[in-house]
């Protein structure tokens, strides 16, 4: 076994702090926006929301939605130029999959700082569908005139709303699993904020 360093990029700490400072903007802003016209018999908390009124929380939603756009572009071109999208985040075999899956029902799942095991890797990247997804969507409802083959690829406006609706919702789930296990394994989180940790690396593997 043996020692060696290994960290976040700079580019992948700040297009992940940006992209996350983006979602929680467009969340909030977007309850705002679902509270002037609720899907279902609900509405949000008005501490929970951001922009004050329609016109307010549809100026913070498309703000954010350009910089979540920007960062994530950033993340995804420099991900697959490092490699770090098949390194890291490439889904593992159906069978790893199902071990850890097992292990984890056990409460038996040890996490490795530095590395993401086969129910991460599917969630990461699961997750990176979606949010794409939920731009897709909710790019179709902001013009469904000028973006109509957006609209009609969705199902129609209606559908479309629905389904960025759903979207948010597994974000928003995803974000507070993500969040909760930071903390739980907070040597995750301090190599994303400052970008220095250290990992054990097993060198039969490696090699």
């Amino acid at each position: 076994m043996a020692h060696r360093p290994r960290s976040p990029s700079l580019v992948t700490r700040i297009t992940h702090w940006v992209g996350a400072l983006s979602m929680l903007v467009m969340i909030g802003s977007g309850w705002q926006i679902y509270n002037a016209s609720p899907l279902l018999p609900f509405i949000f908390p008005a501490w929970a929301t951001l922009g004050g009124w329609l016109g307010g929380g549809i100026a913070w939603h498309f703000a954010a939605m350009w910089s979540l756009m920007g960062s994530g572009a950033v993340y995804l071109i420099h991900g697959m130029a490092s490699g770090r999208l098949r390194r890291d985040l490439r889904p593992r075999a159906a069978h790893l999959l199902l071990r850890d899956l097992g292990l984890a029902a056990r409460l038996r799942l040890t996490h490795a700082p530095a590395t993401y095991n086969a129910i991460q890797r599917l969630l990461y990247s699961c997750v990176l569908g979606v949010v794409i997804l939920a731009v897709a969507t909710g790019l179709s409802i902001w013009k469904p005139v000028q973006l109509g083959f957006l609209a009609w690829a969705f199902g129609g406006y209606d559908i479309a709303r629905c389904l960025h609706f759903a979207l948010m919702c597994l974000i928003v789930g995803f974000l507070i699993v993500h969040v909760c296990l930071a903390l739980i394994v907070p040597s995750t989180l301090f190599g994303m904020v400052f970008g220095r940790r250290v990992i054990v690396i097993d060198e039969d593997e490696s090699s």
